[in-house]
């Protein structure tokens, strides 16, 4: 198992990651596949009072002090490089503001189930941009076809439809294609320019960003705050920040260090299940059967993409 090593001046360095995926690592899959899947839960009984900017805004500022307290118990300290901040400003509009902002936009047109589906795309969009933008993860014609497949996906949830009006549900779901493709952007990104430093310390600096980033967005667009919210709200904006966010990258960090990047890709697939048995348990969603069929062609271009899956087949013929 990879070690990450704190350092007494300045941050860790991080091994390679392990390939293998152990059973603790399963077990941590599964709970961040739950408070991902969480996180579309609760925006949906957030919007309810506050906007979708706001929202976010709450989502990031709140998770900086918990992030903070993770650093400080591990010894950790943030870096004093401008060019380093100057990185996590760009990874905190990519890999947060930008797509926080779009998928909470869009929960306020479309399901959260629906939204947690199309976001699934995430995997296979990501490995179409690295394929194009880094040298050592070249675009091959599995990827290739594990991205049309993907993109059939959204074609048959989205239906026929999609290209000759402009439903306020399409705007929705095309939203939440936009943040999908934000990710992919950042994961590249913090690849190259976030190499070598702690993931604590990155998750720390990144949501740091997007925080100054998203308190005078969401003023601008929403005006002052309200905290005068109910209970409910609170609580569902507090799980939105800790659970979904802090722990989240806590979480996600933990599990590249055990498995290895690839096997992250697992979780897309794992958070719709969560985010629709929520909707319908306590928000009465409920979901047609192309969005269904359209998750089958999106894990299925996920799992070409990915290629194991298809490597234990051919073994055992």
């Amino acid at each position: 198992m990879a070690l990450v090593a704190p350092l007494r001046h300045g941050a860790p360095m991080i091994s390679t990651p392990s390939p293998t995926v152990s059973s603790v690592a399963w077990l941590m899959l599964l709970a961040l596949a739950a408070v991902w899947g969480g996180s579309f839960f609760f925006v949906e009984i957030a919007l309810t009072e506050i906007g979708p900017f706001t929202t976010v805004m709450h989502r990031v500022v709140w998770a900086v002090p918990a992030l903070a307290l993770v650093l400080w118990w591990k010894g950790l300290r943030p870096p004093r490089s401008l060019r380093i901040w100057g990185a996590y400003a760009v990874m905190g509009a990519l890999n947060n503001a930008i797509p926080f902002t779009l998928i909470v936009w869009g929960q306020t047109l479309i399901e959260g189930g629906l939204a947690s589906i199309l976001n699934a795309t995430t995997a296979v969009l990501g490995a179409v941009v690295a394929g194009l933008l880094l040298a050592d993860e070249r675009l091959t014609a599995r990827k290739i076809g594990g991205a049309l497949l993907g993109l059939a996906g959204v074609a048959v949830i989205m239906g026929p439809a999609a290209v000759s009006s402009l439903d306020p549900r399409n705007l929705g779901q095309l939203a939440i294609l936009g943040a999908a493709l934000s990710y992919s952007f950042a994961s590249v990104w913090g690849k190259v320019a976030l190499k070598g430093i702690a993931p604590e310390v990155n998750a720390f600096g990144m949501l740091t960003a997007s925080a100054v980033m998203m308190v005078p967005l969401a003023i601008a667009v929403e005006g002052v705050p309200r905290f005068d919210l109910s209970a409910g709200v609170w609580a569902s904006l507090l799980g939105l920040s800790w659970a979904a966010t802090a722990l989240a990258y806590m979480l996600y960090f933990a599990i590249l260090v055990r498995a290895g990047a690839a096997n992250l890709m697992l979780v897309t697939l794992m958070i719709p299940p969560f985010a629709i048995g929520l909707g319908a348990m306590f928000l009465g969603e409920k979901l047609g059967m192309e969005a269904i069929a359209g998750f089958a062609l999106i894990a299925l271009g996920l799992a070409i993409t990915d290629g194991r899956l298809l490597a234990r087949l051919r073994g055992l013929s």
